[in-house]
C-alpha cells in the first residue's frame, strides 16, 4: 500500500498538481497539510475525479488545515486539538485493514526563537511536549499506526543544508530538535525516512520560496516525516522525496514523501 503526505499548500490552488501527483505516483492514500479551505469549500468533487472517492479534513479559512484522501473506505474517524487550539492542525483515520492514518502539520513556530518573547514558538514547543504524552496515553503502540505530516522540525544534522548556521534558526534549534525525538521515543515511533535512507546522508523536502533558484542552491530542511508505530514493524518497503514537484508550475514549497508498506 501506497501513502503520499504533502504540505500542499494550498489544496484549491493547486488541485492541479494533486491531479499530476496522484497520477504519477498511484497512492492508495495521501495525507495532506495546510490545505487553507474551510470544510464546505474542500473540493471534493475534484478528488472522486482522481479516485480518491473516501476523504476526511478538517480545516478552518484562509491558513493550516489537514486531510486524509483515500482510494479505500475510512472508518474511525477524528482528530485532536493540540495545546488548547482548535486550529485544525490533526485528522485521523483507520483504513480496511486495520493500519490507522494522522495527518497532522506542526506549528512552524515563527521567527524568534524564544517563548518568552514569541508566542507562536512557544505553542509549536506545548504541541510537540504534548505529542510526547498523547500518542502513549491515548493509542496502543502495537495497533498499526502511521503519523505522517509537516512536522516544521529538521532533527538530523544531515536534514538541513548548514547545522552550523541554522541552530539557532527556528525548525533546527536543540529544544526543537530534542522535542521532537523525545516525542518520537515516548511511543517507540520509526522514523521511516531515516529508516531507508540513514544519516549522514541529505534528506531534505523544504525548500525556501525565497531562492531564484532553488535546485541549485539546494538549501533545503527535512521538515516533512512519516512514522510508523511498532505495530508497523517489519512493513516498510519503500520511501522517496519526490523532489521534482518542488519545480513544478506554481508549486508548493514543500515535496511529497512516497512511503510503501506492505500492509
Amino acid at each position: 500500500m501506497r501513502f503520499v503526505t504533502w504540505n500542499i499548500n494550498s489544496v484549491r490552488l493547486r488541485i492541479d498538481l494533486l491531479r499530476h501527483l496522484v497520477e504519477e505516483t498511484d497512492p492508495d492514500v495521501v495525507l495532506l497539510q495546510e490545505t487553507k479551505v474551510q470544510d464546505k469549500d474542500f473540493p471534493v468533487a475534484a478528488l472522486q475525479d482522481l479516485g480518491l472517492t473516501h476523504s476526511l479534513f478538517r480545516g478552518i479559512k484562509s491558513y493550516n488545515g489537514v486531510a486524509v484522501l483515500s482510494k479505500h473506505p475510512l472508518a474511525e474517524p477524528g482528530g485532536h486539538h493540540w495545546a488548547g487550539r482548535e486550529d485544525a492542525r490533526h485528522v485521523l483515520a483507520t483504513l480496511p485493514n486495520g493500519v490507522e492514518v494522522h495527518s497532522l502539520y506542526v506549528p512552524a513556530g515563527g521567527d524568534e526563537p524564544d517563548p518568552a518573547v514569541n508566542d507562536k514558538f512557544r505553542h509549536k514547543l506545548d504541541f510537540v511536549d504534548e505529542m510526547k504524552s498523547w500518542f502513549p496515553a491515548n493509542r496502543d503502540p502495537k495497533r498499526p499506526i502511521l503519523l505522517a505530516g509537516d512536522l516544521n522540525i529538521a532533527p538530523l544534522e544531515s536534514d538541513v543544508w548548514s547545522h552550523k548556521q541554522l541552530l539557532k534558526v527556528v525548525s533546527h534549534t536543540p529544544v526543537e530538535t530534542e522535542g521532537l525525538t523525545a516525542a518520537q521515543e515516548a511511543f517507540g515511533w520509526t522514523d521511516a525516512m531515516r529508516t531507508l535512507t540513514p544519516a549522514p546522508e541529505r534528506l531534505y523536502t523544504w525548500w525556501s520560496y525565497r531562492a531564484k533558484d532553488w535546485r541549485k542552491a539546494d538549501r533545503g530542511r527535512r521538515l516533512d516525516h512519516v512514522w510508523l508505530s511498532p505495530g508497523l514493524d517489519g512493513t516498510l518497503r519503500h520511501m522517496s522525496v519526490l523532489e521534482d514537484a518542488r519545480g513544478w508550475e506554481k508549486p508548493s514549497d514543500h515535496a511529497p514523501v512516497i512511503v510503501d508498506l506492505d500492509v
